[in-house]
Protein backbone atom coordinates (compact mmCIF):
# COMPACT_ATOMS: atom_id res chain seq x y z
CA UNK A 1 0.00 0.00 0.00
CA UNK A 2 1.51 3.37 -0.95
CA UNK A 3 2.40 4.99 2.13
CA UNK A 4 4.02 8.46 0.60
CA UNK A 5 2.80 11.16 3.00
CA UNK A 6 1.81 14.77 1.94
CA UNK A 7 4.59 16.89 0.95
CA UNK A 8 2.62 20.28 1.43
CA UNK A 9 3.61 23.23 -1.15
CA UNK A 10 2.60 26.90 -0.60
CA UNK A 11 0.59 26.52 -4.17
CA UNK A 12 -1.18 23.65 -2.97
CA UNK A 13 -2.01 25.23 0.29
CA UNK A 14 -4.03 28.01 -1.75
CA UNK A 15 -5.69 26.06 -3.96
CA UNK A 16 -6.90 24.13 -1.20
CA UNK A 17 -7.37 27.22 0.84
CA UNK A 18 -9.57 28.73 -1.65
CA UNK A 19 -11.72 25.85 -2.46
CA UNK A 20 -14.30 25.55 -4.92
CA UNK A 21 -17.16 28.84 -4.92
CA UNK A 22 -19.44 26.26 -6.82
CA UNK A 23 -19.15 23.35 -4.70
CA UNK A 24 -22.09 22.54 -2.84
CA UNK A 25 -22.46 20.89 0.51
CA UNK A 26 -23.61 16.94 0.23
CA UNK A 27 -23.01 15.84 3.66
CA UNK A 28 -23.02 17.76 7.10
CA UNK A 29 -21.43 14.82 8.71
CA UNK A 30 -19.56 11.78 6.82
CA UNK A 31 -18.06 8.75 8.50
CA UNK A 32 -14.61 7.51 7.03
CA UNK A 33 -13.69 3.92 7.96
CA UNK A 34 -10.43 2.93 7.71
CA UNK A 35 -9.71 -1.18 7.59
CA UNK A 36 -6.17 -0.21 8.70
CA UNK A 37 -3.77 1.41 10.85
CA UNK A 38 -3.17 5.35 10.35
CA UNK A 39 -0.60 6.16 7.89
CA UNK A 40 -0.85 3.42 5.56
CA UNK A 41 -2.37 3.60 1.65
CA UNK A 42 -5.84 3.28 2.87
CA UNK A 43 -5.77 5.81 5.47
CA UNK A 44 -3.61 8.50 3.48
CA UNK A 45 -6.67 7.86 1.00
CA UNK A 46 -9.10 8.73 3.73
CA UNK A 47 -7.43 11.53 4.62
CA UNK A 48 -6.80 13.15 1.51
CA UNK A 49 -10.60 12.97 0.88
CA UNK A 50 -11.27 14.87 4.02
CA UNK A 51 -8.64 17.10 3.26
CA UNK A 52 -9.92 18.46 -0.50
CA UNK A 53 -13.60 17.81 0.78
CA UNK A 54 -13.55 19.89 4.01
CA UNK A 55 -11.83 22.87 2.33
CA UNK A 56 -14.37 22.58 -0.56
CA UNK A 57 -17.24 22.82 1.05
CA UNK A 58 -18.49 19.54 0.26
CA UNK A 59 -18.46 17.70 3.70
CA UNK A 60 -18.89 20.18 7.39
CA UNK A 61 -17.15 17.19 9.33
CA UNK A 62 -15.69 14.08 9.09
CA UNK A 63 -15.37 11.14 12.05
CA UNK A 64 -12.62 8.78 11.46
CA UNK A 65 -12.23 5.18 12.72
CA UNK A 66 -9.03 3.02 12.24
CA UNK A 67 -9.55 -0.60 12.51
CA UNK A 68 -6.76 -2.38 11.02
CA UNK A 69 -5.25 -6.29 10.52
CA UNK A 70 -5.47 -9.14 7.92
CA UNK A 71 -5.70 -6.65 5.07
CA UNK A 72 -8.76 -4.79 6.41
CA UNK A 73 -10.64 -8.67 6.91
CA UNK A 74 -10.28 -7.10 10.73
CA UNK A 75 -12.21 -4.52 10.34
CA UNK A 76 -14.73 -4.99 7.13
CA UNK A 77 -17.27 -6.69 9.71
CA UNK A 78 -17.10 -4.29 12.07
CA UNK A 79 -18.11 -1.55 9.35
CA UNK A 80 -20.65 -4.21 7.83
CA UNK A 81 -22.47 -5.07 11.15
CA UNK A 82 -22.51 -1.13 12.46
CA UNK A 83 -22.84 0.47 9.62
CA UNK A 84 -25.72 -0.55 8.18
CA UNK A 85 -28.36 1.21 6.00
CA UNK A 86 -25.98 4.54 6.63
CA UNK A 87 -26.05 6.70 3.77
CA UNK A 88 -23.35 8.95 5.63
CA UNK A 89 -21.02 6.70 5.81
CA UNK A 90 -17.71 5.52 4.22
CA UNK A 91 -14.82 2.72 4.10
CA UNK A 92 -11.52 2.84 2.18
CA UNK A 93 -10.48 -0.50 0.70
CA UNK A 94 -8.97 -1.56 -1.99
CA UNK A 95 -7.35 -4.70 -4.27
CA UNK A 96 -5.66 -5.90 -1.05
CA UNK A 97 -8.54 -6.44 0.83
CA UNK A 98 -9.83 -8.88 -2.76
CA UNK A 99 -6.86 -10.88 -1.68
CA UNK A 100 -7.25 -11.14 2.22
CA UNK A 101 -10.72 -11.95 1.93
CA UNK A 102 -10.02 -14.74 -0.63
CA UNK A 103 -6.74 -16.11 1.25
CA UNK A 104 -8.05 -16.26 4.18
CA UNK A 105 -11.84 -17.43 3.02
CA UNK A 106 -13.22 -14.58 5.01
CA UNK A 107 -17.12 -14.81 5.26
CA UNK A 108 -17.68 -11.65 5.23
CA UNK A 109 -15.94 -9.82 1.61
CA UNK A 110 -16.31 -7.09 -0.49
CA UNK A 111 -19.89 -8.72 -1.67
CA UNK A 112 -21.40 -6.85 1.28
CA UNK A 113 -20.53 -3.79 1.03
CA UNK A 114 -21.93 -1.37 -1.42
CA UNK A 115 -19.29 -0.17 -4.14
CA UNK A 116 -19.46 3.47 -4.84
CA UNK A 117 -15.79 3.87 -6.50
CA UNK A 118 -12.12 3.50 -7.72
CA UNK A 119 -10.24 5.90 -6.72
CA UNK A 120 -6.40 6.18 -7.08
CA UNK A 121 -3.95 3.08 -8.52
CA UNK A 122 -0.21 2.50 -7.94
CA UNK A 123 2.28 0.39 -10.40
CA UNK A 124 4.67 -1.90 -8.62
CA UNK A 125 8.33 -1.92 -9.32
CA UNK A 126 10.57 -4.56 -9.14
CA UNK A 127 13.85 -4.28 -7.70
CA UNK A 128 16.99 -6.21 -6.99
CA UNK A 129 19.71 -4.63 -4.53
CA UNK A 130 22.40 -2.68 -6.05
CA UNK A 131 24.82 -5.58 -6.10
CA UNK A 132 22.99 -8.01 -7.40
CA UNK A 133 24.57 -10.29 -10.56
CA UNK A 134 21.21 -9.69 -11.69
CA UNK A 135 21.45 -6.71 -13.79
CA UNK A 136 18.55 -6.71 -15.76
CA UNK A 137 14.46 -7.77 -15.89
CA UNK A 138 16.18 -10.25 -18.79
CA UNK A 139 18.53 -11.89 -16.09
CA UNK A 140 16.01 -12.09 -13.69
CA UNK A 141 12.91 -13.17 -15.96
CA UNK A 142 15.92 -16.40 -17.15
CA UNK A 143 16.33 -17.42 -13.11
CA UNK A 144 12.58 -17.56 -12.85
CA UNK A 145 12.43 -19.73 -16.10
CA UNK A 146 15.51 -21.76 -14.86
CA UNK A 147 15.49 -22.13 -10.85
CA UNK A 148 12.16 -20.10 -9.85
CA UNK A 149 12.28 -22.00 -6.44
CA UNK A 150 15.47 -20.52 -6.07
CA UNK A 151 15.22 -16.87 -6.86
CA UNK A 152 13.42 -15.58 -3.79
CA UNK A 153 11.24 -12.00 -3.92
CA UNK A 154 10.12 -9.87 -0.93
CA UNK A 155 6.83 -8.36 -0.67
CA UNK A 156 3.93 -7.57 1.29
CA UNK A 157 1.50 -9.75 2.31
CA UNK A 158 0.94 -13.22 1.30
CA UNK A 159 -2.07 -13.13 -1.59
CA UNK A 160 -1.21 -9.45 -1.57
CA UNK A 161 -0.63 -7.25 -4.99
CA UNK A 162 2.98 -8.19 -4.60
CA UNK A 163 2.32 -11.94 -4.24
CA UNK A 164 -0.08 -12.38 -7.22
CA UNK A 165 2.35 -10.06 -9.19
CA UNK A 166 4.87 -12.71 -9.14
CA UNK A 167 2.34 -15.70 -9.67
CA UNK A 168 1.73 -13.68 -12.81
CA UNK A 169 4.85 -13.35 -13.79
CA UNK A 170 5.81 -16.94 -13.84
CA UNK A 171 2.58 -18.10 -15.65
CA UNK A 172 3.52 -15.85 -18.20
CA UNK A 173 6.89 -17.78 -18.56
CA UNK A 174 5.25 -21.27 -18.66
CA UNK A 175 5.77 -22.21 -15.04
CA UNK A 176 3.64 -23.06 -12.04
CA UNK A 177 2.47 -19.99 -9.84
CA UNK A 178 3.42 -22.30 -6.92
CA UNK A 179 7.19 -22.92 -7.93
CA UNK A 180 7.70 -19.22 -6.91
CA UNK A 181 9.87 -18.49 -3.62
CA UNK A 182 7.61 -15.41 -2.02
CA UNK A 183 8.92 -13.91 1.16
CA UNK A 184 6.11 -11.72 2.38
CA UNK A 185 6.35 -9.44 4.79
CA UNK A 186 4.22 -6.94 7.08
CA UNK A 187 5.49 -3.72 6.12
CA UNK A 188 7.80 -2.03 3.52
CA UNK A 189 10.57 -1.45 5.60
CA UNK A 190 10.77 -5.14 6.73
CA UNK A 191 10.93 -6.26 2.90
CA UNK A 192 13.22 -3.07 1.95
CA UNK A 193 15.94 -4.31 4.83
CA UNK A 194 15.58 -8.20 3.42
CA UNK A 195 16.51 -6.73 0.03
CA UNK A 196 19.09 -4.69 1.44
CA UNK A 197 20.79 -7.59 2.88
CA UNK A 198 20.24 -9.67 -0.30
CA UNK A 199 18.39 -12.08 1.96
CA UNK A 200 16.25 -12.48 -1.28
CA UNK A 201 17.20 -12.19 -4.60
CA UNK A 202 14.62 -9.50 -5.41
CA UNK A 203 11.57 -7.27 -4.25
CA UNK A 204 8.08 -6.08 -5.70
CA UNK A 205 6.42 -3.69 -3.77
CA UNK A 206 4.50 -0.47 -4.86
CA UNK A 207 6.83 2.35 -6.79
CA UNK A 208 6.53 4.79 -3.52
CA UNK A 209 7.46 2.21 -1.06
CA UNK A 210 11.03 1.46 -3.38
CA UNK A 211 11.77 4.97 -4.94
CA UNK A 212 13.77 6.52 -2.32
CA UNK A 213 16.18 3.57 -2.29
CA UNK A 214 15.99 3.19 -5.88
CA UNK A 215 17.29 7.04 -6.02
CA UNK A 216 19.86 6.15 -3.99
CA UNK A 217 21.28 3.50 -5.97
CA UNK A 218 21.01 0.93 -2.97
CA UNK A 219 18.05 -0.72 -5.33
CA UNK A 220 18.07 -1.10 -8.78
CA UNK A 221 15.15 -0.97 -10.55
CA UNK A 222 14.36 -3.65 -13.32
CA UNK A 223 10.65 -3.31 -14.67
CA UNK A 224 7.42 -1.40 -13.52
CA UNK A 225 3.90 -3.34 -13.29
CA UNK A 226 1.80 -0.56 -14.88
CA UNK A 227 0.41 -0.33 -19.22
CA UNK A 228 2.88 1.98 -20.01
CA UNK A 229 6.45 3.55 -18.45
CA UNK A 230 5.81 5.23 -14.67
CA UNK A 231 9.60 6.74 -15.04
CA UNK A 232 10.81 6.86 -18.89
CA UNK A 233 13.81 4.84 -17.30
CA UNK A 234 12.42 1.95 -16.44
CA UNK A 235 10.79 -0.34 -19.09
CA UNK A 236 7.84 -2.41 -18.27
CA UNK A 237 7.10 -6.15 -18.15
CA UNK A 238 5.37 -6.01 -21.19
CA UNK A 239 7.58 -3.94 -22.75
CA UNK A 240 10.11 -6.97 -21.11
CA UNK A 241 7.72 -9.83 -22.82
CA UNK A 242 6.09 -10.65 -20.05
CA UNK A 243 2.69 -10.38 -20.40
CA UNK A 244 1.42 -8.67 -16.78
CA UNK A 245 0.25 -5.43 -16.51
CA UNK A 246 -1.09 -4.95 -12.67
CA UNK A 247 -1.57 -2.15 -9.96
CA UNK A 248 -2.93 -1.79 -6.18
CA UNK A 249 -5.88 -0.05 -7.03
CA UNK A 250 -7.65 1.95 -4.19
CA UNK A 251 -11.69 3.08 -3.58
CA UNK A 252 -14.12 3.54 -1.50
CA UNK A 253 -17.31 1.51 -0.51
CA UNK A 254 -20.75 2.42 0.87
CA UNK A 255 -22.49 0.28 3.77
CA UNK A 256 -24.59 -2.22 3.24
CA UNK A 257 -28.19 -1.77 2.80
CA UNK A 258 -28.65 1.86 1.93
CA UNK A 259 -30.95 2.65 -0.57
CA UNK A 260 -30.64 3.91 -4.50
CA UNK A 261 -31.01 7.24 -3.09
CA UNK A 262 -28.15 6.93 -0.84
CA UNK A 263 -25.84 5.20 -2.98
CA UNK A 264 -26.20 8.02 -5.09
CA UNK A 265 -25.54 10.92 -2.96
CA UNK A 266 -21.75 9.30 -2.26
CA UNK A 267 -21.74 8.47 -5.99
CA UNK A 268 -21.83 11.86 -6.28
CA UNK A 269 -19.77 13.57 -3.49
CA UNK A 270 -17.20 11.38 -4.76
CA UNK A 271 -17.42 12.55 -8.49
CA UNK A 272 -17.89 16.01 -7.83
CA UNK A 273 -14.62 15.45 -5.26
CA UNK A 274 -12.40 13.95 -8.03
CA UNK A 275 -13.26 16.80 -10.41
CA UNK A 276 -11.78 19.99 -8.30
CA UNK A 277 -8.48 21.06 -9.37
CA UNK A 278 -7.14 20.89 -5.65
CA UNK A 279 -8.03 17.06 -6.07
CA UNK A 280 -5.79 16.81 -9.02
CA UNK A 281 -2.73 18.69 -7.55
CA UNK A 282 -2.96 16.37 -4.42
CA UNK A 283 -2.74 13.45 -6.37
CA UNK A 284 0.83 14.96 -8.32
CA UNK A 285 1.81 15.63 -5.20
CA UNK A 286 1.09 12.17 -3.69
CA UNK A 287 2.42 10.53 -6.87
CA UNK A 288 -0.91 8.99 -7.24
CA UNK A 289 -2.51 7.97 -10.90
CA UNK A 290 -5.87 8.77 -12.02
CA UNK A 291 -8.30 5.35 -11.71
CA UNK A 292 -11.58 6.85 -11.03
CA UNK A 293 -14.48 4.49 -12.09
CA UNK A 294 -18.02 4.56 -10.80
CA UNK A 295 -21.29 3.34 -10.56
CA UNK A 296 -21.76 0.31 -13.15
CA UNK A 297 -18.20 0.25 -14.29
CA UNK A 298 -16.79 0.21 -10.98
CA UNK A 299 -19.25 -2.66 -10.20
CA UNK A 300 -18.05 -4.31 -13.50
CA UNK A 301 -14.65 -3.44 -12.71
CA UNK A 302 -14.55 -5.03 -9.59
CA UNK A 303 -16.06 -8.38 -10.29
CA UNK A 304 -13.78 -8.96 -12.80
CA UNK A 305 -10.65 -8.36 -10.39
CA UNK A 306 -12.16 -10.11 -7.74
CA UNK A 307 -12.51 -13.49 -10.42
CA UNK A 308 -9.39 -12.87 -12.28
CA UNK A 309 -7.37 -12.38 -8.05
CA UNK A 310 -9.04 -15.90 -7.32
CA UNK A 311 -8.03 -17.43 -10.46
CA UNK A 312 -4.11 -16.82 -9.62
CA UNK A 313 -4.54 -17.49 -5.40
CA UNK A 314 -5.69 -20.70 -6.65
CA UNK A 315 -2.84 -21.25 -8.71
CA UNK A 316 -0.53 -20.28 -5.35
CA UNK A 317 -2.22 -22.54 -3.25
CA UNK A 318 -3.39 -20.03 -1.31
CA UNK A 319 -7.42 -20.04 -2.04
CA UNK A 320 -9.66 -23.10 -1.86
Amino acid sequence: MNRRHLLATPMLGLALAAGDASAQQRFANLSMFIPAGPGGGWDGLGRAIEQVARQAGLVGNFQFENVGGAGGIVGLPRFVAQRRGRGDALMVSGSIMVGAVLTNRSPVGLSNVTPIARMTQEVGVVVVPAQSDIRDIAGLLNAFRTNPGGTSVAGGSAGGTDHITLGLVLRALGRNAREGSYVAFAGGGPAQAAILGAQVKAGISGYSEFSEQIKAGRMRALATTGETRSDPAIPTLKESGVDVAIANWRGVFGAPGINPNQKAALTTFVTELVALPAWRDLMETRGWDNAFLAGAEFERFLAADIAATETVLKELGLAG
